[in-house]
């Protein structure tokens, strides 16, 4: 158990409790935040979602029982760890979260404490609706939806990414408009800025005519619309851009195929690359892409990707949706959003960003920046929780 020194008035002490995956930026950025504004977090914790990616890919029963194993058998310690824990104010639950409410809602209740659930993805939106790997009708589809209907009722502040996002999931699950709320994704500044400085007169000093560097990275799922990125670089095949793929996951048989089929020579694809390259490969792009798909989910979550593009100051293009303009507003610097799985109007962005982005102009996004660094997000989840606190939020 860890601690930070100090403690802030209205929402006073917190505990980090359960299984959350702190492999995932989301969950970094929420204790780095919050003890940037000065909240004293102890963590109370287990990691056992430590090596796994993408959690769709945890493939065949023996595997998900052997990793459910293993969050059931740390639930013993962190009860007694929680109970002999200091008096505190709130208890945050950070991604995934949902088993987690199972356990401490009545230990927390015992404590006086309240809970702040960070849902950020919703299971049954993500496995069912957008992946679409069970029907709605499918016995485990109905059970996740019921497990998950049932956990958001009994966290007292359940919040997500975008208010797009919550108002969605509001609608989704039968929730009444503004129970749930949001806080930014947010970026680690210090990795991502840092690695962008010295790029920017390299990138400015490039010949006229070279070659436009466009990248995109991610996880391969359907979200992230990866088919209109290899459609869009059919229609450029013969302009004088070079395109780079990062990521694996769900749909990359299905690219490797359109690939195979009609091979784009100007196109390279790594299923992976070390993080320190990840950064280094977006501080060298010239323009970095966001996400495409045409779901419901697409249109309302920003993922990490933009926010660490936004903090390394390159331009941008991603899909027009409310939840990017949330972030960007109507008429972005830097930034273009296009018709959803309309690869005509990526192609088309991209000939344009070649044209108004060749100067010496970047970085890009220095308005946003410091509305998406950890104490930034953390001071929306602070004003969220402490405005809840000032009324009876518990179901």
């Amino acid at each position: 158990m860890s601690q930070s020194p100090h403690a802030t008035p209205g929402i006073g002490r917190v505990v980090l409790w359960g299984t959350c995956d702190t492999g995932k930026p989301r969950v970094r950025i929420l204790i780095e935040g919050l003890r940037a504004q000065g909240v004293e977090v102890l963590e109370i914790r287990a990691d056992p979602w430590r090596g796994i990616e993408d959690k769709s890919q945890v493939k065949g029963a023996r595997r998900w029982l052997g990793r459910l194993a293993r969050i059931a058998i740390a639930y013993p310690k962190l009860a007694w760890a929680y109970l002999r824990a200091p008096a505190h104010d709130w208890v945050l639950l950070g991604y995934p979260a949902i088993p987690d409410i199972f356990v401490i809602r009545l230990l927390a209740w015992m404590r006086g404490a309240r809970v702040a659930m960070d849902w950020f993805l919703s299971a049954y939106d993500t496995v069912v609706l957008d992946r679409r790997l069970f029907a709605p009708g499918h016995p485990l589809a109905r059970l996740v939806y019921a497990a998950e209907w049932l956990a958001v009722r009994l966290a007292d502040v359940p919040f997500m990414d975008t208010a797009a996002h919550a108002r969605r999931m509001e609608g989704l699950f039968g929730l009444e408009t503004g129970r749930c709320g949001h806080a930014w994704v947010g970026v680690e500044p210090e990795v991502f800025a840092a690695r962008s400085t010295g790029t920017d007169t390299a990138a400015a000093a490039r010949p006229a005519d070279a070659s436009t560097r466009v990248l995109f990275y991610g996880q391969f799922i359907p979200l992230h619309g990866i088919p209109t990125i290899i459609e869009a670089a059919r229609l450029l095949r013969d302009e004088p851009v070079e395109w780079r793929l990062v990521g694996r996951g769900q749909d990359a048989e299905r690219i490797r195929d359109m690939l195979a089929e009609q091979p784009l020579p100007k196109l390279r694809w790594d299923d992976w690359i070390p993080y320190p390259e990840l950064v280094d490969a977006i501080g060298e792009a010239d323009i970095c892409l966001g996400i495409f798909g045409s779901s419901d989910k697409a249109a309302s979550v920003i993922p990490n990707k933009v926010f660490q593009v936004l903090a390394a100051g390159r331009p941008l293009i991603t899909r027009d949706s409310p939840a990017m303009r949330e972030l960007v507003g109507n008429d972005p610097p830097c930034t273009r959003l296009v018709p959803a799985a309309d690869p005509s109007a990526l192609a088309d962005a991209v000939l344009q960003a070649r044209l108004d982005h060749a100067g010496p102009d970047l970085p890009c996004h220095r308005h946003l920046r410091a509305t998406i660094t950890p104490g930034a997000v953390a001071a929306q989840l602070i004003e969220m929780i402490a405005a809840k606190a000032g009324k009876d939020v518990r179901p």
